[in-house]
């Protein structure tokens, strides 16, 4: 058993029930950024692969926070890096207007580094391993505000999102003596809904349907 984690006290399967109920916020994420696709006419094979990694990033996670062993680590980190460079492949194309060579390039790059960063020592509670994510994200953001995308400012609020994640994630042994059960769940939760918005943003860009209001 591998024991990280404020909930957890002992091996089973159900010692860390909101770490593990909490993935559902992927599966909830993945259903409203498919009825965004739906609504708008996306259907592209591209972008539903994008929702069925997603998924995956829920599932991964869950078995990883029920399991808590070594070989369910590999099932909650290699979706979430799949998600990050499906993600990237398509905003690089769609939204930054990048050429395939270097987009192949800047991903094979993020992944090496990502690879790498598994080899850090664990600080912040291991959130230094996501560095690199918070890194390109904030990037995207002013990208995506300054290049006046469509819903320009919604990069920024997934920016704001995961470092809210970030900071829950890593005070989660900390906040034992005052919280019993944790704050990691709360990273789930707020990941969740970051994908959700980056998912959309994609949706949004290849959309034909005119939004009926902010969040349509």
């Amino acid at each position: 058993m591998i024991d990280i984690y404020c909930e957890r006290h002992s091996p089973g399967l159900f010692e860390e029930p909101l770490n593990a109920i909490t993935n559902a916020a992927f599966l909830v994420a993945t259903v409203c950024a498919w009825k965004v696709a739906k609504r708008r006419y996306v259907h592209a094979w591209d972008i539903m692969v994008l929702l069925f990694l997603s998924a995956t990033v829920g599932i991964g996670s869950a078995i990883w926070h029920m399991a808590a062993t070594p070989w369910a680590k590999p099932m909650d980190l290699i979706p979430i890096l799949l998600f990050q460079l499906w993600f990237l492949w398509l905003y690089f194309r769609d939204c930054a207007n990048v050429s395939v060579l270097v987009s192949a390039g800047l991903l094979s790059g993020y992944s090496v580094l990502s690879i790498l960063m598994v080899q850090v020592p664990p600080y912040f509670n291991g959130s230094i391993l996501y560095a690199p994510t918070l890194c390109v994200l904030l990037c995207l953001a002013v990208y995506h505000y300054t290049s006046q995308q469509p819903e320009r400012y919604l990069l920024g609020v997934g920016l704001i999102l995961f470092l809210a994640a970030l900071t829950f994630r890593s005070i989660d042994m900390l906040s034992c003596p005052f919280v019993p059960f944790g704050t990691h769940f709360l990273w789930h939760i707020l990941n969740g809904a970051l994908l959700y918005v980056v998912m959309r943003i994609l949706i949004v860009k290849r959309g034909q349907e005119k939004p009926v209001g902010p969040l349509a």
